[in-house]
């Protein structure tokens, strides 16, 4: 059913670019065709200019089915030109798929297509944007696009998960630090630095004060050696629950102990 959708499709826009072919032989021009195409979160416009003149316009989604429209149209052309503006996440699938098929491609810097685009953009529309890029192709001649090895790509990817996974620890440790503020700020002098994997530990253990005074000496004194991957002595497990204790005994919890912020 795809197949015969695509086919229906690319003969319409096979005989465009077969009409606009005879003409550039006639006129002993070189037929030059541009696919302009413009991405969006769940779809894209695309323009298909064949010596600077449109032939064809429409919209794909951006899945397996409008892949394999476009694809349709690639295969009529022989060394078809792809232009089009680099929009984060949304343009890695349109960028794989042609990688997959081994198709050049230039895509541009957003800040770099909008610069080169300002002097053509008469009011912005996707439609336009899509035509505009195929158009100054012809004027620029862009270079397509140097593609990475994939390697690259995935040290990249490594790089921006590690980045993001930073900074929802730092939001995550900002976050208990407010609601200890609350429930039990003296918390964070149980050791040398509040951070660290017995201090998160002890906090998940102790969110205020009546978790610590509600044991007795032998559990506190247990839950402290299982806050710890580490040996621990028997007279730092002793020190810590003698000085856990004083801090549950100075503080003054603003919450009950059933509170949804201790959960």
């Amino acid at each position: 059913m795809l197949s015969k959708y695509v086919g229906c499709q690319t003969s319409s826009i096979e005989n465009d670019i077969t009409k606009t072919r005879n003409h550039s032989r006639q006129r002993g021009n070189t037929m030059r065709v541009v696919f302009g195409i413009d991405v969006s979160k769940a779809s894209s416009e695309v323009a298909i200019l064949v010596n600077g003149e449109k032939v064809h316009g429409y919209t794909i989604s951006n899945d397996a089915i409008g892949f394999a429209r476009l694809l349709g149209d690639l295969r009529t052309v022989h060394k078809p030109e792809i232009i089009f503006e680099a929009t984060g996440v949304y343009s890695r699938r349109l960028q794989a798929f042609l990688n997959e098929h081994g198709y050049a491609y230039t895509r541009l810097n957003p800040l770099e297509a909008k610069k080169q685009l300002d002097s053509l953009r008469v009011r912005k529309t996707d439609q336009i944007d899509a035509e505009k890029l195929a158009q100054s192709q012809f004027v620029l001649n862009r270079k397509p696009t140097y593609v990475q090895e994939e390697v690259y790509q995935n040290l990249r990817d490594l790089s921006r998960f590690y980045q993001n996974l930073t900074e929802d620890i730092v939001r995550a440790k900002n976050r208990l630090h407010k609601v200890l503020q609350v429930t039990f700020p003296e918390l964070e002098n149980i050791l040398s630095t509040p951070s660290g994997e017995q201090y998160w530990n002890l906090v998940i253990a102790f969110p205020c004060k009546d978790f610590v005074l509600d044991l007795s000496k032998d559990k506190l004194s247990e839950s402290i050696r299982q806050s710890t991957s580490k040996r621990i002595s028997d007279k730092r497990v002793a020190y810590l629950a003698e000085k856990l204790i004083a801090l549950a005994n100075q503080s003054y919890c603003a919450v009950k102990k059933n509170s949804p912020m201790l959960e």
